[in-house]
């Protein structure tokens, strides 16, 4: 009973903290402790017992010269964070409805998440037979174009536990189930800049390309892709389709801030 009146009232003290935050987001200037109660509405004492908490956790800093409390580097970090992650999303999704309006196909792009690539939006083709993309997908590493695209630039220490665990539960072409057959795909993607299931796909029927999209970091941050019905999509490298993908990938790829050369993964 206790943690479902919990679960449908939150905690408390934390709401306290985040109005706290709120009051010193607002204020746009370090501000002293009677400034952020007043703001806040509540008591100094209380405030304080709060802000030194804040400290504790790097979401505010006091000025010891002046006395004064200001966002701390958490809360600038969680920030940036989010700015980051909403200014490539956004452009991304543009990416994605373009390549749709060119190539009249299912168009989708993916992020890395905690249990590896996840579909994070899709845009429909207008044509009568369509593959639908589910949001929220985590896609295989091996059995999926996007998977292998992430596969191929993220940090080996990262995609090495997902990639031992995928052998053992999926059935992987012959040439898939040797880490030198592996490292041979993924060098090969590296080389051509993008990825495709060449048949093999992890549901029937469908086949897929996808690309990188590299961050100022020249570390891969997204992948755009493009999935049809096998046998009426072209994945060839000199295609409609590839070229349209390559083109968006790069592009987004500078409006990111990459530059020169893809870190190759250690």
């Amino acid at each position: 009973m206790i943690d479902e009146a919990d679960g449908k009232h939150g905690v408390q003290s934390l709401e306290i903290g985040m109005g706290i935050l709120r009051a010193m987001v607002d204020g746009q200037r370090a501000m002293m402790l009677k400034e952020i109660a007043a703001a806040a509405a509540m008591p100094p004492s209380k405030a304080h017992r709060y802000l030194v908490s804040l400290i504790r956790a790097g979401l505010v800093e006091q000025d010891p010269m002046t006395s004064r409390y200001d966002l701390g580097p958490f809360a600038m970090n969680i920030g940036l964070v989010a700015l980051d992650r909403l200014d490539r999303v956004r452009l991304g999704l543009n990416a994605i409805a373009e390549m749709r309006d060119e190539i009249n196909q299912t168009t989708a792009l993916a992020v890395w998440g905690d249990r590896g690539p996840v579909i994070v939006r899709w845009e429909r083709p207008r044509r009568p037979i369509t593959v639908n993309v589910i949001t929220g997908t985590v896609l295989e590493l091996l059995s999926s174009a996007t998977g292998r695209v992430f596969a191929a630039w993220m940090p080996k220490k990262t995609v090495a536990p997902l990639i031992a665990a995928e052998l053992k539960a999926v059935d992987v072409p012959a040439e898939l189930k040797t880490k030198s057959g592996i490292e041979a795909m993924l060098a090969d993607i590296r080389a051509k800049g993008f990825a495709t299931t060449d048949g093999f796909h992890r549901v029937p029927g469908v086949e897929a390309v996808a690309a990188p999209v590299f961050n100022f970091k020249n570390e891969i941050t997204m992948s755009v892709l493009v999935v049809g019905v096998q046998g009426m999509f072209d994945t060839r490298p000199d295609g409609d389709v590839v070229k349209s993908l390559l083109r968006h990938a790069e592009a987004l790829s500078l409006r990111l801030g990459a530059h020169g050369e893809a870190k190759v993964p250690v």
